[in-house]
């Protein structure tokens, strides 16, 4: 039985889903543990109320190897004889570094970046360079695992024992007073992969250079994925390794052990201090204060809630491109880097395997390219982009030979925080319906470079970009083609002139989403009255107090309206979706200035007041947009990579 199989099996005994957003609308917090139930009217005194409304929802997702094999769960690492060589492999079919195609598809690159910790501060002489050429691969092999794994998944269900092998490592601050409208984030997916630059291990035999050139650990590629609750798209913002940041304070970090703490010196024979200071680039607060301190400078950053934390080595990339195959890159002209030497000989669209794709993203010294980290973090985005339009495709992950070479090199490689397999296969169940035209590759914007040799955030900007992602407002170049080449921005730098990119479709005015319900006691309410029917809102106000809601003092609201409507602001969804359920569902719309209070708008479809959904219940609503908000406005020169986009650059 085929994967696909499998999961035909398993989707024709789950409920069907439906895609839902709970971007504007869903509780920030999560379900509250067992469900109260409030005391309300005395039901004998009472006319029989409609039934309350029951939402089916989906169950959480069968396992798959459960449906499949009742007695048995099969070893990935013994299907087929697979071996984490690709060589070994049954589907390998022995790839030469590259291979010229006829006329296939895509091309696409990722984006390295990272400092020294034990680098002098003006070192920025050969060796950085060398050293940061030679640190971006593990850039794609972060980018390659969240995403490829995050698109397809199915069979990732099996390898939920591996668990066990993943290094954890604590990276994630959901408190964090950094985090912008949490409530309005919530349901959102947002992963911080970093590719990890470090010489030890396995790193020091492929050409990354020893732990003499640099102890410890730089992030050399930091990307920032949003997955909106919806799952209608995915957003990967990549910042440059030399973003400037002003320096800050974080617990010490051992890269060596991946523990916190004053860290040993072995030279002197003595503990560090218990907390560092970061130097002016944003690669070293990896390299002094490890996942925790890169976290808490992207969440300031960008405002969102960092979920799930995934640093990958540049060992991995290699072994990832392999067991997939390889992956088409285009290049318009050969690609010589002078420090690596030639990449690409040849010109036009040619698949290549491992060795050559880590050279591919990592080359920082292009002849042709003289825009630095630029040039790299745009061919680390087009090599993704290729990537993902082949995934998309082709099914690539519903082979479980390739499949099981992908877990081997994912936890070998890896350190994590907050995710596991289990995760990423209902993610990816979620997200096999996005178009390659709905994956955007976005980079921080930026303007000329500082004394220091950083290049300066444009902070309004930066602010507009993640406003704009927070919000689900459109991108530039979003289409719903799958892989159609489209204009897009193609600047290189952040000088660079712009395109012009195509509408974007306009947000839907009204959405199904998901949201978890409160306790009346926790609601403050007031009716309003827009209808003709004299003493409706008072009458309704105390219906809703004999369900055990707070009831504000009724008024009648301007004018007329025949759909009754729930408003709430920022931060009030559960409250919200608790007043709905008792209204027969009436959509909420988010507005801003009432604060703690929800304001039930009386129209004329009004019927009855029924018992709230319990707390703590998952239930549906509609969210209706505010129609007077206008998308954010965006820079006009960002630079931006479609996954839909097969041009040759």
């Amino acid at each position: 039985m085929s994967v696909a199989d499998l999961i035909a099996k398993v989707n024709a005994g789950a409920p069907p889903s439906g895609g839902r957003s709970q971007r504007r609308a869903a509780a920030a917090l999560p379900p509250q543990a067992p469900p109260t139930q409030t005391d309300g009217p005395d039901p004998a005194s009472e006319p029989p109320a409609a039934p309350a409304p029951a939402l089916e929802l989906p169950d959480v997702m069968p396992d798959i190897a459960a449906v499949a094999y009742p007695s048995e769960v099969p070893d990935l690492g013994r299907i087929h004889g697979t071996s984490l060589d690709p060589a070994d492999s049954p589907d390998w079919d022995g790839l030469s570094a590259t291979t010229e195609l006829p006329d296939v598809a895509p091309e696409i690159p990722l984006d390295p970046v990272g400092p020294h910790r034990y680098a002098e501060p003006d070192e920025d002489e050969p060796r950085a360079p060398h050293r940061r050429a030679k640190a971006a691969g593990r850039a794609a092999a972060a980018m390659l695992a969240i995403l490829a794994l995050v698109l397809t998944g199915s069979a990732w269900q099996w390898s939920s024992s591996k668990n066990r092998s993943l290094n954890h490592i604590s990276a994630l601050d959901p408190d964090s007073h950094d985090i912008l409208d949490a409530a309005g984030q919530y349901g959102d997916e947002n992963f911080l992969i970093v590719g990890a630059d470090t010489r030890a291990g396995a790193n020091s035999s492929i050409g990354a250079g020893t732990t003499d050139d640099a102890e410890g650990a730089r992030s050399d590629t930091i990307m920032l994925v949003n997955i909106p609750a919806n799952r209608k798209r995915v957003v990967v913002v990549s910042f440059p390794r030399d973003l400037a940041i002003t320096p800050i304070q974080c617990e010490a970090w051992n890269s060596a052990t991946g523990v916190y703490g004053p860290v040993y010196d072995e030279e002197t024979g003595s503990y560090g201090s218990e907390l560092v200071y970061t130097e002016t680039k944003l690669n070293s607060t990896y390299a002094f204060g490890g996942p925790k301190c890169l976290v808490k400078e992207i969440q300031k950053l960008s405002g969102l809630a960092i979920n799930r934390f995934m640093a990958v080595d540049f060992v991995g990339f290699g072994k990832m491109v392999d067991a997939l195959g390889g992956v088409e890159v285009c290049t318009p002209s050969p690609l010589y880097d002078l420090v690596l030497g030639s990449v690409l000989e040849n010109t036009g669209r040619q698949r290549v395997n491992g060795a050559t794709a880590l050279n591919y993203v990592r080359a920082r010294h292009v002849t042709t390219e003289d825009n630095g980290d630029y040039g790299r973090i745009k061919r680390q985005q087009l090599f993704l982009s290729s990537l993902l339009r082949s995934l998309i495709s082709t099914n690539t992950f519903f082979s479980p030979t390739k499949l099981n070479n992908v877990v081997n090199m994912f936890i070998g490689d890896s350190s994590v925080d907050n995710v596991t397999t289990k995760d990423l296969v209902n993610l990816g169940q979620s997200l096999q319906k996005v178009a390659a035209g709905h994956i955007t590759f976005v980079t921080v914007p930026t303007s000329e470079t500082d004394e220091n040799g950083d290049e300066v955030p444009r902070m309004d900007d930066v602010r507009a970009l993640f406003d704009a992602i927070i919000n689900d407002d459109p991108l530039p170049g979003e289409n719903d083609h799958n892989a159609t080449s489209v204009p897009t921005t193609t600047a290189l730098s952040p000088t660079a002139p712009s395109t012009s990119a195509p509408e974007s479709p306009a947000r839907p005015l009204s959405e199904q989403v998901r949201a978890v319900t409160t306790s009346p006691a926790e609601v403050n309410v007031r009716v309003s009255n827009a209808t003709e029917q004299a003493g409706l809102a008072g009458g309704t106000s105390e219906r809703l107090q004999q369900w055990g809601f707070n009831v504000d003092n009724a008024d009648d609201y301007p004018g007329t309206v025949k759909a009754t409507k729930v408003l709430f602001s920022p931060g009030n969804e559960q409250a919200a979706a608790t007043v709905s359920s008792a209204l027969s569902d009436a959509p909420i719309e988010r507005v801003s200035g009432l604060g703690n209070i929800v304001r039930v708008v009386l129209g004329s479809d009004f019927r009855t007041v029924t018992k709230p959904a319990a707390s703590g219940s998952q239930i549906n609503v509609q969210l209706t947009r505010n129609t007077s908000a206008e998308p954010t406005e965006l820079p006009d020169d960002l630079t931006v990579t479609n996954a839909a986009d097969t041009t040759c650059e």
